[in-house]
């Protein structure tokens, strides 16, 4: 628990230039890499958060709308905000087609507080980019009473143990200090006790959670892009990314026929104002 926080502490703590850009250099690869919710997962999110076409949503980090799509077919009103310059006009192509999306390019910390407007406070792998101090007094702050604040989760994508050990070698080479495997216990963990955090900011109440675990193929192509979009990729100097992406690519096509099998954990947790 005290490992998640000081991660959440190192990305929400940067300057906020610095996290408004962050994704700048992957926000294509973002949206053509990055796994959607599983309809599952919203189904639940939307019995448990009693969302209907009357509902207003607030999306905070919407990015390329990943989650906000699914929310939006309910016919619902949304403001969406997404700071990333390059994530903006993806999110607006995306929700094209839904009138009833705003999407606004400003940060939650920037965001001109409209208290008690709203009905649910949405945000989908981008609350911990935000400080805790801020984030969860001014998501209440904008919910009505007994609104209700929503997290989603997507965890990195993975391929099997024994897929991860024969990768494992390319990375102790170039790039060591991305070798890491969480098995499906370290994931449920790390969820878990961003759930408790929720309960912890004294801002929220009667925490329901659940889970829905999918797989998924892609290619070489598909999951090299997917890797660019995690942060600690985002970070790799370019000659050692280049390095690691050859060798990985050789893997794969070498051993595994050119596409990798993978499975992700999508969660949610809703707590009530």
């Amino acid at each position: 628990m005290e490992d998640l926080k000081q991660t959440i502490i190192s990305y929400s703590s940067r300057n906020l230039e610095q996290r408004k850009n962050w994704y700048s250099p992957a926000a294509e690869a973002y949206n053509k890499a990055r796994p959607r919710y599983p309809q599952d997962l919203i189904h639940q999110v939307v019995e448990v958060a009693q969302l209907s076409t009357d509902s207003k949503i607030l999306e905070v980090g919407c990015g390329p709308a990943t989650a906000t799509v699914a929310f939006a077919q309910l016919g619902c009103s949304m403001i969406c905000l997404e700071p990333n310059p390059n994530f903006f006009p993806l999110a607006q192509q995306n929700c094209q087609s839904y009138p009833n999306v705003e999407i606004q390019n400003t940060s939650f910390e920037e965001w001109t507080l409209e208290v008690e407007k709203f009905d649910a406070v949405l945000a989908a792998s981008s609350f911990h980019w935000i400080s805790p101090e801020i984030g969860y007094p001014k998501a209440a702050n904008a919910l009505r009473e007994n609104g209700h604040l929503i997290l989603l989760w997507n965890k990195e994508l993975q391929p099997c143990y024994e897929v991860y050990q024969s990768l494992s070698q390319v990375y102790q080479v170039h790039a060591p200090t991305l070798d890491r495997y969480e098995d499906q216990e370290t994931q449920e963990n790390i969820l878990r006790s961003l759930g408790n955090m929720v309960i912890e900011s004294g801002q929220f109440k009667d925490l329901i959670s659940g889970q829905v675990t999918s797989e998924v193929s892609y290619t070489v192509d598909e999951y090299l892009m997917l890797l660019n979009t995690y942060s600690p990729y985002i970070k790799l100097d370019t000659h050692s990314k280049e390095g690691l992406f050859s060798e990985l690519r050789n893997r794969i096509e070498d051993d595994f026929g050119g596409s990798l099998h993978l499975s992700y954990i999508s969660a949610f947790h809703i707590a009530k104002k």
